[in-house]
């Protein structure tokens, strides 16, 4: 079993409606995010992915398609945050994700996680899997959620 990682970056505002501090507050992150795979390197004379576990723009596209895209310039609100996202639906235009969660660090890789993790199983009759997501919310703080902590 061979681990391959592919690294994005995107940006996004939130909020945590609990929190004591100034997190509490609209605001917004560049996140950077790596999706962790292992599988076995691919040993068909003439593929594309001929010694590779999956090509990296592959991981990529998977990873842009249902999350990047979606979350980048978004801003990213708690169902229960009623006043944020009525005042969110009041702007015109506004990219705003609902999600049933806290936006945290936390909540948003094991959201990640949960939802990347089918589409890359799909690939390659079932010998790759998603072990790792690890979103960094600054250059010095990261929440990883691995295939044993996953919520799946």
């Amino acid at each position: 079993m061979t681990s391959i990682t592919r690294k994005l970056e995107f940006d996004a505002g939130h909020r945590i409606p609990d929190h004591r501090s100034q997190c509490k507050n609209l605001h917004g992150h560049r996140y950077v995010m790596e999706v962790t795979l292992d599988g076995d390197i691919v040993t068909v004379p003439g593929a594309s992915s001929n010694g590779m576990v999956m090509d990296f723009s592959e991981v990529k596209s998977i990873a842009r398609e249902h999350i990047v895209d979606k979350w980048d310039h978004a801003f990213l609100v708690f169902r229960g945050d009623t006043a944020v996202v009525e005042f969110l639906a009041t702007l015109e235009d506004h990219k705003t994700v609902v999600l049933d969660s806290i936006p945290t660090a936390e909540n948003l890789a094991h959201l990640a996680f949960d939802t990347l993790a089918p589409h890359y199983a799909d690939r390659f009759e079932g010998t790759l899997r998603l072990s790792r997501v690890r979103l960094y919310e600054t250059p010095n703080c990261w929440v990883d959620v691995v295939a044993t902590t996953a919520r799946l």
